[in-house]
């Protein structure tokens, strides 16, 4: 009696419990048909009333199991729409972003596995790229790599591809969404990607490869020992070739009288020139090959595409300097031709006027070849200026700097330069002498034998050269003698002393002649003479006589002053030096008795 109390209490404990109401009608079935009807007939009344409640608070419980059941459904229903809606949502949204949203690559060793489009865990997609490309990248440069060992591990968030226990990478829902699948889809088909490159660089990262590696790396070191005895073998056969040639083909080179450079020294300039080459190749040999030895092995290829950057991005800079400033370049000679052709017609036309072949109202023929070389100067200059904006830095700080710094110099230091370049300019244009003109500057006589933007240099009838600049040419007097005797002739005078006892008119006739004989002195105009005095004791004449050639200027007077004294020697007239006073008390006539003239002894005047 009391186990079948216990039982009855188990199964009114069973519902509560959570149990489903089948447990309940098995447990029933199995003792309401024999065991029950015997057990109540042994009872009493009493208990058959127990019994009978027993039952009717099993079917109540019965009852409200099952509409707790339908109420759990229709809250699984209404969580699985709400679900399906939002999974549509997101969808949609995904589905607009594809077009425009670009996925961030997972990237192991220059070859794209996969990629990220949403983030995980606050980490953002780069990042999450990031994570996976350098643990997969570490994981492929194992020696012990096994790539079949790759797995996949689900839970109710992410499924992980993994290896070893550590996680490579996670894939999330969302981005299952992205590639328009399950993210266990998703996971199978990344590992795929995955397993495979592993294989690949288990490959290039093995054992065997590695040996590989190194037999090359012997290789390149051995080529590279071999190609630098080459080179010295070479530069050795070049050295006898070159030493050789000294005694067969080279011959002086010299620049007129002067030998710049014998043979001697010639051998010496190409060896130094051919050790200047082997050098440059072994450099070259060793940029090359030290990048080339870095880049066998995996783990220095980063510096050696370093090294090798480090050469190649100057060369590429300049290559790409040069294909880019091509234009400018054309540009440039463009202008450089235009302003060469220009200077040629100006060079041409000065030539045409300077020959007097080609003639300008008040343009005289000495300006030609100024006035050229100012053009010249001038259109080079805008040239410059033309060309400055096409130069390669001319925008750059740096360059104008060193424009400014160049102009402040020359402003500072080149005052008193440019005070004679601009005195120079004004010379050219007034004319007060031209090139082997006999000129007087100052105390300085003498022939202008240069005429430069700076100085004018003069020789005297002694052969000194001075250098005179032209801003004191500016500022002082120039006598010019070669003007006058070109145009009207250039009057030379000098003055005589003869007492009152000779009439005039003899000695102006004897001047005259004697003017006449004188070699540079034209007769046309004649030459005539001037009493220019009456002192006490003696009057003062003056001749004075027409000559072409100012350059014998020293010459003719020395001629016109012997011819004075011959002539006056042969009429027996007497000449009076200043201060001579004529007192004849018995002494002889101031004459000489011989000369060269062929009178022995003077002839008194009739």
């Amino acid at each position: 009696m009391k186990k079948i109390r216990l039982f009855c209490l188990c199964l009114l404990w069973l519902p509560a419990a959570g149990l489903s109401a089948q447990v309940v009608d098995k447990v029933l079935d199995m003792l309401g048909a024999d065991t029950v009807p015997a057990t109540v007939a042994v009872t009493a009344d009493s208990d058959s009333i127990r019994l009978a409640t027993v039952r009717e608070e099993l079917s109540a419980a019965r009852l409200n199991e099952a509409n707790l059941r339908m109420e759990i459904e229709q809250m699984k229903l209404a969580a699985y729409a709400a679900d399906s809606v939002k999974l549509a949502g997101q969808k949609q949204r995904i589905d607009s972003l594809r077009q425009h949203t670009q996925g961030v690559p997972v990237v192991v060793e220059d070859d794209t596995l996969f990629h990220f489009y949403a983030k995980r865990g606050g980490l953002s997609p780069q990042q999450r790229a990031e994570n996976v490309s350098r643990d997969i990248t570490a994981l492929g440069k194992r020696f012990n790599l096994h790539p079949d060992s790759v797995y996949l591990e689900s839970t109710d968030i992410v499924t992980d591809v993994m290896y070893g226990g550590k996680v490579l990478v996670s894939f999330t829902d969302q981005d299952g969404l992205w590639e328009n699948c399950t993210r266990d889809q998703l996971a199978a088909a990344k590992r795929t990607v995955i397993v495979e490159k592993l294989r690949v660089m288990k490959e290039e990262h093995g054992f065997l490869q590695l040996c590989k590696r190194i037999a090359y790396f012997v290789l390149v070191l051995v080529g590279q020992f071999l190609l630098f005895k080459l080179t010295n073998w070479l530069f050795r056969k070049v050295k006898v070739r070159i030493v050789r040639l000294r005694n067969t083909r080279l011959k002086p080179f010299s620049i007129q009288d002067y030998e710049l450079l014998d043979t001697r020294r010639q051998v010496i300039l190409l060896v130094f020139l051919a050790n200047l080459v082997r050098y440059a190749f072994m450099l070259l040999q060793l940029l090359l090959t030290v990048p080339l030895l870095f880049s066998i092995f995996p783990q220095t290829k980063n510096l050696a595409y370093q090294l090798f950057f480090y050469i190649w991005n100057p060369v590429k800079s300049i290559l790409y300097g040069i294909l880019a400033y091509i234009p400018n370049l054309f540009t440039i000679f463009v202008i450089c031709l235009a302003i060469k052709y220009l200077v040629r017609l100006f060079r041409y036309l000065a030539g045409e006027v300077q020959s007097e072949r080609l003639k300008l109202n008040g343009f005289y023929p000495d300006w030609a070849m100024p006035t050229y070389h100012i053009i010249r100067f001038l259109l080079y200059a805008f040239m410059v200026a033309m060309i400055y904006p096409y130069l390669p830095g001319s925008n750059t700080g740096v360059f104008q700097g060193i424009s400014v710094f160049v102009g402040l110099i020359i402003s500072l230091g080149s005052s008193t330069v440019i005070g004679n370049i601009i005195a120079g300019l004004v010379i050219t244009y007034m004319r007060p002498f031209k090139l082997g003109d006999r000129i007087k500057l100052n105390d300085t006589t003498g022939n202008v034998v240069e005429k430069t933007p700076l100085v004018t240099r003069i020789r005297t009838p002694k052969n000194e050269v001075v250098t005179i600049p032209n801003s004191f040419v500016m500022s002082s007097h120039t006598v010019n003698f070669s003007q006058s005797a070109r145009e009207y002739g250039l009057i030379i005078h000098s003055e005589v002393t003869i007492g009152y006892d000779v009439p005039w008119r003899l000695v102006n006739k004897l001047l005259i002649e004697a003017a006449l004989n004188t070699p540079g002195v034209v007769d046309d105009p004649r030459p005539f003479v001037l009493s220019t005095s009456l002192s006490d004791w003696y009057p003062v004449y003056q001749v004075n006589a027409y000559i072409k050639e100012a350059d014998k200027l020293a010459q003719i007077y020395s001629d016109l002053h012997q011819n004075i004294q011959d002539r006056f020697n042969a009429e027996g007239v007497e000449i009076m030096s200043p201060h001579y006073m004529a007192m004849r008390d018995g002494n002889e006539p101031a004459m000489p008795k011989d000369d060269l003239s062929g009178n022995p002894k003077g002839k008194q005047p009739e």
